[in-house]
């Protein structure tokens, strides 16, 4: 059973919405963070960036500390308000042809710890740590954890009937992504929607693991009692079918003292090697790989004889491509540490990897077909956890739309 409840969030102004929603911090490149700290001063950035005001760089313990104090200066000034009352925050993200409908709410820990809520992906305990520190010295969360649950008619037609109404922010953003964000106060309605995520039989993770497990470690910390603020953590809540799915590819920086043709012989005792060609595609059938190397893109297909006996994690394609190419051919063990791999996003098209490979700062790219949600499920389901990087998952959130304070 999920258990979510409404909270009295601090959100931005409504004439200034669209001034301080910010992207993620790592979703700027130097120069556009940069860019948006000088020229706009409502920004959220300024917040996760404090050290700005002094023009110097700041970190750990003092950092946390300003991150705080801008945030009081933010609500001091009247940038950000309190709602009077608790509320469900139905949000809705317009993004090209894609729209996703979605509930901010706060989520019991509980859930998480029981296993209610399932993980895909493993996490790393200096990270929690850091994030937990983070959490209790500022006070406040701003960036929910992406969680998904699967479709359900009813609890859709109590959300699109919320969306009938005026929503109390319209905005787009300079992405042209367009927002909207209807506070759902009514405890009737509240009520409706609590009844109909008790009937939902697990939620997953779709991004934000660490910021799940942070908040998890915080409430240990604390001893928080069921009822407590940090008994819960804020989440966006969003059918499956809203989930958009992607891939990274992988880019290897040497050729592990192989030769093109000493690698592409290794390869084809597992694979199957289409003839070279110019153009890049994606793959497009599962166990299905692409390879750019000096100047030339291969289709690698996966051999009858190497296709996985068993499902879950060994039928993943970032599985199979770690144990039949990365690990034995290129000698990579840890896919987090290891520096003589990096990985780039679907998003960013084939050509960067293309790019990147014909400038030399790269010897190959493989690139893979996107997991399908399903996948997902199912190694979650059986308490699996997924190689890093095997998915790149929409929609990413803004910060500081809806803030669920300490």
């Amino acid at each position: 059973m999920s258990r979510i409840r409404p909270f009295r969030a601090i959100r931005p102004a409504e004439d200034k919405v669209s001034l301080v929603a910010s992207r993620s911090y790592e979703e700027y490149s130097e120069e556009e963070r940069q860019a948006v700290l000088k020229f706009n001063p409502f920004s959220f950035l300024h917040i996760l960036n404090p050290g700005f005001k002094f023009n110097r760089d700041i970190s750990g313990p003092e950092r946390f500390r300003l991150v705080h104090n801008r945030y009081e200066e933010f609500l001091q000034s009247g940038v950000f308000l309190k709602d009077e009352a608790p509320c469900f925050y139905l949000y809705r993200i317009h993004f090209g042809q894609f729209i996703c409908t979605g509930l901010f709410a706060a989520t019991a820990v509980a859930d998480y710890e029981s296993g209610f809520i399932r993980k895909h992906e493993e996490t790393i305990q200096k990270r929690e740590d850091m994030f937990a520190s983070y959490l209790e010295s500022v006070g406040f969360n701003a960036e929910p954890v992406l969680l998904t649950y699967p479709n359900q008619a009813g609890l859709k037609k109590i959300l699109e009937r919320q969306a009938k109404k005026k929503p109390v922010y319209d905005f787009s953003c300079t992405q042209g992504n367009r927002h909207q964000l209807w506070p759902i106060q009514d405890p009737a309605v509240q009520a409706e929607i609590q009844v109909a995520f008790e009937q939902i039989p697990a939620l997953y993770i779709a991004d934000g693991h660490h910021r799940c497990a942070s908040s998890a470690l915080l409430a240990q910390n604390q001893k928080a009692g069921p009822d407590s603020k940090t008994a819960y953590f804020m989440s966006y809540l969003i059918p499956e079918s809203d989930i958009g799915m992607y891939s990274f590819s992988r880019l290897l920086r040497d050729m592990s003292n192989l030769t093109k043709e000493e690698l592409l012989i290794a390869l084809d005792e597992n694979y199957l090697i289409s003839p070279p060609q110019q153009g890049l595609e994606y793959p497009e059938n599962k166990h299905e790989f692409g390879m750019y190397l000096e100047g030339e893109f291969y289709r690698l297909s996966l051999r009858k004889k190497a296709l996985p006996k068993e499902g879950g994690l060994h039928s993943l394609d970032s599985y199979i491509l770690y144990k039949t190419i990365l690990r034995p051919l290129f000698n990579i063990e840890d896919l987090r540490k290891d520096k003589r791999i990096a990985y780039g996003k679907e998003k960013e098209n084939l050509f960067k990897a293309k790019e990147k490979v014909d400038s030399g700062e790269f010897a190959v790219a493989f690139i893979l077909k996107a997991v399908e949600f399903n996948q997902l499920k199912e190694i979650a389901d059986q308490s699996l956890l997924m190689p890093p990087k095997s998915t790149y998952i929409e929609p990413k959130l803004l910060s500081g739309l809806t803030i669920y304070e300490l």
